[in-house]
């Protein structure tokens, strides 16, 4: 892995304007992460991607999207907003579109949320056909209320045509970080660390995650982001990434 690119996402920079987020990514790596929410929505920041030489993947906003919502006028609502976020990913030339997969507020609802989701999953692959960026749907920590915690979901996902976004501290929280590996076929990871009992977000090297084991077992094809806290601890974690790289 060594010179192989490892990106920061933005979601450390949120209390700066887009512009000097991205100016103060790009003197370290040559891919960005934006996580396309509050001040950093590429909707009404698309121009400031076009200001630096940088790779881009973005990260779909979480605060008010839920594609397994059982009320149909919401969940079509957010279809509609990763519909024309991947409009923008295309002017951009950005490469991923990651798209977390939903989640309820109690189990009397699970049965109107699966199919939801379903519903979403077959929409956004047809997204996916009209754009040149692949959509990754995220898997999810140890909360209840979400959906996609363990890998058996992997399957939805290839029978739709979905790229398969891994995040490896919410695969850690849940124990599964081995079987996803051994699963394979992420296009695109979030790379950070914890100690398996809460989703931390910890600089690389500061949790109990073998990331030795894990860079070993990624696909090279697949764009690595960084998803810290501080800016801090992305630099931090690219050191130490770079130092467990085979």
């Amino acid at each position: 892995m060594s010179g192989e690119c490892i990106g920061c996402s933005t979601c450390c920079l949120m209390d700066r304007a887009l512009e000097e987020a991205l100016a103060l990514i790009a003197r370290h790596t040559s891919l960005a992460e934006i996580l396309s929410d509050g001040p950093h929505t590429l909707f009404l920041e698309e121009e400031t991607c076009s200001s630096f030489d940088l790779g881009y993947t973005v990260h779909a906003p979480v605060a008010d999207i839920n594609i397994a919502s059982g009320n149909e006028h919401l969940r079509r609502a957010a279809v509609r907003v990763i519909s024309d976020l991947a409009e923008v990913c295309d002017r951009i030339g950005a490469g991923r579109l990651v798209v977390h997969p939903g989640h309820i507020w109690g189990e009397e609802m699970r049965g109107a949320a699966e199919r939801a989701l379903s519903a979403s999953l077959n929409d956004l692959a047809a997204i996916q056909r009209d754009v040149n960026v692949r959509l990754a749907v995220e898997n999810m920590g140890a909360w209840d209320i979400c959906f996609f915690r363990e890998p058996g979901f992997l399957a939805r996902l290839a029978d739709s045509g979905l790229g398969f976004a891994l995040d490896v501290g919410h695969a850690h929280v849940n124990g599964n970080l081995g079987l996803f590996l051994e699963e394979g076929g992420a296009i695109h990871v979030h790379l950070h660390d914890n100690c398996g009992s809460r989703d931390d977000h910890l600089a690389c090297g500061e949790g109990s995650i073998d990331f030795r084991r894990v860079l070993q077992a990624l696909p090279r094809s697949a764009t690595k982001v960084v998803e810290p806290v501080s800016f801090r601890q992305y630099e931090k974690s690219l050191d130490y990434l770079r130092s467990v790289s085979p």
